[in-house]
């Protein structure tokens, strides 16, 4: 009759030694051996402490309809200008020139945050007058609420300059986040929720393009307009307007933020276990190796089978 295997079951074999002896020295030695150095290996190996990590957010912006344009109208220092500010525009006196402006924001999927704006400025021009250069300056409303809620105001500075006098000036481009540090990981954060322009002021240099930017810039966040596609159309007929025609995406930023104290642990513990699962497997058989073949004296000693023969 053919006999085979129904069932198997390991045997425990403990090995006994004094507390001062060869083997428990040697037991000491590799558990140092197998917890320690996969420590090391993992802060060596650079990164173990995961101090800044990043994440994904649609940005909540808004248009805010402050606009501040400014564009020469010679080529010989000349220049027309218009802003939604009325102590500006009191400033400028007769070169001042009330233009035509449209804006639409367009929420593209449906999820109740803006994904892009339509402005155009029809600018009118006297018979002698021409545009060489135009500076323009457009407002807005910009949020984050995922990790740290963000409330702030923020603006695009757009400038171009032809020696030909233009017709139209088309832009289309991207509406970017821009940090100078991380972002807190949570907590409210109204730092930078004032106007980027002080319309109410009366004095001409609040409104300098140098000081408005100036002051824009010391901020740790700020947006830009990004990778932006110009064209400068020529052809103006004396009766037409000069158009400035601007397409803005308001895309998915990339944010940086500081790990907290859980995330920290969570990240170095996987990079140390990872490690450590290679030591144990290889020390594990180290120590069998030692003990079963008696390389260091010990007492072996076999447990009692768990499983009692069964009596009739």
């Amino acid at each position: 009759m053919t006999i085979y295997e129904v069932y198997s079951h390991p045997a425990l074999l403990r090995y006994r030694a004094k507390v001062c002896s060869a083997a428990t020295l040697f037991l000491l030695i590799v558990l140092a051996l197998t917890y320690i150095p996969p420590l090391l290996v993992a802060y060596r190996s650079q990164g173990f402490w995961l101090k800044q990590s990043t994440y994904q957010e649609q940005p909540n912006v808004r248009f805010r309809y402050e606009i501040l344009l400014i564009a020469s109208s010679s080529t010989n220092g000349d220049f027309v200008a218009w802003s939604t500010f009325p102590q500006f525009n009191s400033l400028v006196g007769d070169r001042l020139r009330m233009p035509q402006v449209s804006a639409r924001e367009e929420d593209q999927n449906s999820d109740g945050k803006m994904d892009q704006l339509f402005f155009k400025l029809e600018l009118p021009l006297q018979s002698t007058e021409n545009v060489y250069s135009v500076q323009l300056m457009l407002t807005f409303s910009y949020q984050l609420y995922r990790m740290s809620t963000i409330i702030m105001q923020s603006m695009i500075f757009i400038q171009h300059a032809s020696p030909i006098p233009g017709a139209e000036l088309y832009i289309n481009g991207d509406l970017r986040l821009q940090q100078r540090g991380p972002l807190e990981h949570q907590g409210l954060d109204t730092t930078y929720n004032v106007s980027v322009i002080n319309g109410s002021s009366p004095f001409a240099n609040a409104y300098q393009l140098t000081n408005i930017i100036a002051a824009y810039q010391q901020r740790n966040l700020t947006t830009v307009l990004n990778n932006p596609s110009q064209v400068w159309l020529v052809g103006r007929a004396d009766a037409e307007p000069f158009v400035i025609n601007v397409t803005i995406r308001y895309p998915v930023e990339t944010i940086s933020y500081p790990l907290c104290f859980w995330e920290m642990i969570k990240f170095a513990w996987i990079q140390y276990v990872s490690v450590l699962l290679i030591f144990l497997w290889v020390f594990e058989r180290v120590k069998v190796f030692v003990f079963q073949n008696q390389v260091l004296t010990t007492i072996p000693e076999r447990m009692p089978s768990a499983i009692k023969p069964h009596q009739s």
